[in-house]
């Protein structure tokens, strides 16, 4: 047995008394080979013994491609969508012999290139490239999907009472902004909200209690903010304490994406929730061309915190 406890050509050579180059064409019944009828079956019936799995990857460099699946994951794309959505994807194509490749940070062309030149992978995609393409959202990604989720927040927040809403966004644009900005927009008019209002929070902590001094001052009727994400809405939290306002009292605060600090902040922050497991299971099967059929998006969640 191979000491990864995985069983090998060698481990069948041995058992089947022959060389690994035998047990090798044997496997993958090569034409060019002259093998004997009696060898065949015994190097096949010591493989069947032994449990011996093909290695998918080299199999896959002999039909022109590796195993290997590619997914860029943008900056700033690291909340519980991102780490649920790589776990579906994995664990999808782990259960067709494929592997998982995850790159994080921007996709430079050209360093995609090497990728592509070097494992000549079976699919290289990219966390929510349909959206930063445009994509406009049918019905159903209002019933289930990145539009639902981003409306489940402005919702949550109109459903008590809150008419006079913010967006709060990062200092730099990250590939989602529009979109998440533009679905939020539309939930807005579904529900009979006035337009939203946006502004950044940046870092340094300093800058972003001036930022939201500054848009208070202005905006004196925001009664909410919803936030970007749950890194964003921890800044606003922290500017507004430093600001020595009340959340909710003065101004209530809701995360999107949740990360963990979101339970250990004062008040804890009110945050969606999303589990994109089956959409990281059905971008695999879609790049196998493996029927999805029989598997739907969960629809995201409010945890139910403190900063509402």
């Amino acid at each position: 047995m191979g000491r990864s406890g995985r069983v090998t050509l060698t481990d069948v050579a041995k058992a089947s008394g022959v060389s690994r180059a035998t047990v090798s064409f044997v496997l993958n019944d090569d034409p060019r080979q002259t093998i004997s009828t009696a060898t065949r079956e015994r190097v096949m019936e010591a493989a069947r013994d032994l449990g011996y799995v093909p290695h998918g990857i080299a199999r896959a460099l002999r039909e022109g491609s590796s195993r290997i699946v590619v997914l860029n994951v943008d900056r700033g794309m690291e909340g519980n969508f991102s780490r649920s959505y790589v776990r579906g994807l994995d664990e999808e194509l782990a259960e067709h012999d494929h592997i998982l490749l995850v790159r994080h940070g921007h996709a430079i062309p050209e360093a995609t290139q090497k990728v592509l030149d070097t494992i000549a992978p079976r699919a290289v995609l990219r966390l929510g490239e349909a959206y930063m393409r445009g994509h406009e959202p049918v019905e159903e990604d209002w019933e289930s999907g990145f539009a639902f989720n981003a409306a489940l927040q402005i919702g949550y927040l109109a459903e008590r009472g809150h008419t006079r809403i913010a967006m709060a966004l990062p200092d730099h644009d990250f590939p989602l902004t529009e979109a998440r900005l533009g679905f939020a927009q539309e939930a807005a008019r579904r529900l009979g909200l006035p337009p939203l209002e946006r502004f950044v929070v940046p870092r340094p902590r300093e800058a972003g209690a001036i930022a939201v001094r500054s848009f208070l001052a202005v905006h004196s009727d925001v009664t909410a903010l919803a936030a970007f994400d749950d890194d964003i809405a921890l800044r606003a939290l922290t500017a507004l304490r430093d600001l020595d306002l009340r959340v909710p009292e003065h101004v209530a605060v809701i995360g999107f994406d949740e990360i963990e600090y979101g339970a250990l902040s004062t008040p804890a922050l009110t945050t969606v929730h999303i589990d994109a497991e089956i959409l990281g299971r059905i971008a695999a099967r879609n790049a196998l061309g493996i029927d999805a059929g029989g598997l739907a998006p969960v629809p995201g969640r409010i945890v139910v915190r403190g900063s509402v």
